[in-house]
């Protein structure tokens, strides 16, 4: 048996959609998935998955290149895809892909309604599931996997990225520290760097250095957390995605908005702050118990639009302090869940 994951898009829901990919392998069904190309590290020599696919972004379309994807997910012979995202351009590669069943969520599950007309078999979730990852895991059903609840997030194990995130912490001298990402996804739900410095001030007295994190084009952006704190942080050597699991799991603590390395870090079971304002945390946020939101509630939220007066400036209304208390709480309590653990 043999399904196709269409996600193409962004990181942090791939990484929602994970869960998905570990029941399907749990039930005896191999795997393909076609994604995007920031996404592809993760799924490229992932143990559960058979095939990944890049597909060229929409911004960045190339036809030579979008053939060449569909001729090598028809040539697996897909039983089944699966559309995931819920637009028309993922509707349309599970469509084409040639599989013989085509799954979807029905049209007020997706994000362009009028794309349920590529999908022939249509899913409503229950309405008692709130997050996102049991909400993928309900398009399972017409499988016969019922999977709702599962948090298991297989992800490539690479022994390179593991030496150079070695590498790079002996290069800091920094043993025990906290992940500060203040860049990632749209700005109106990121956090003021000024702030982030501030709490690396507050997590230097607690005996922790602070590594901010960044992706491409986000280096300035880094620099102006690290010149507020005072230096009580450092910026981070360049990582991967990969890399960035590796230090991940290696942080005592990671604080970040709602973007792709905020959820890479809860996958990987790292102690989070997690910072909202326009997004709903208990639709994507941290499902650990033991995890933090702190959050600011626009009055147009939940709010999922990129552009939006509404919201705009909301995320500057959370206090440093806050944010540096609900640190303190969450260092504590993994302290206390370590202890018990042993």
């Amino acid at each position: 048996m043999r399904a196709l994951v269409v996600r193409l898009s962004s990181i942090g829901d791939v990484v929602h959609t994970l869960p998905a990919l570990a029941a399907l392998r749990a039930h005896g069904w191999d795997a393909g998935w076609v994604v995007e190309p920031p996404s592809l590290p993760l799924l490229r020599d992932n143990p559960f998955v058979d095939q990944a696919v890049a597909t060229p972004r929409a911004r960045a379309f190339r036809l030579g290149e979008a053939r060449g994807a569909l001729r090598a997910l028809r040539e697996s012979h897909y039983e089944v895809a699966l559309d995931f995202q819920g637009l028309w351009k993922s509707a349309a590669w599970a469509r084409l892909a040639g599989a013989r069943r085509v799954l979807g969520y029905d049209r007020h599950w997706r994000r362009e309604e009028a794309s349920v007309l590529l999908v022939p078999e249509r899913v409503t979730p229950p309405p008692t599931l709130v997050h996102v990852i049991d909400k993928n895991l309900a398009l399972l059903a017409p499988l016969g996997i019922e999977a709702v609840g599962l948090r298991e997030f297989p992800l490539p194990m690479s022994p390179e990225a593991v030496d150079r995130v070695d590498r790079g912490l002996a290069a800091l001298g920094a043993p025990d520290f906290a992940i500060l990402n203040a860049g990632g996804g749209w700005p109106s739900k990121l956090w003021p760097p000024e702030r982030f410095g501030e709490v690396a001030r507050g997590l230097r007295a607690l005996g922790l250095a602070s590594i901010v994190t960044w992706g491409p084009g986000e280096e300035a952006l880094a620099e102006r957390v690290v010149a507020a704190s005072d230096g009580a942080a450092v910026s981070s050597f360049p990582t991967t995605l990969l890399d960035f699991v590796e230090l991940a799991r290696r942080a005592r603590l990671v604080i970040a908005a709602d973007t792709g390395p905020l959820h890479l870090a809860c996958a990987v079971q790292a102690p989070v702050v997690a910072l909202f304002g326009p997004t709903d945390p208990a639709r994507n946020g941290p499902f650990s118990a033991l995890d933090l939101v702190v959050r600011r509630v626009p009055s147009c939220a939940p709010c999922y639009r990129r552009g939006c007066p509404r919201h705009v400036g909301i995320m500057e209304e959370i206090a440093a302090t806050e944010v540096l208390a609900a640190a303190e709480r969450r260092l504590a309590a993994a302290r206390e869940h370590d202890s018990r653990a042993v």
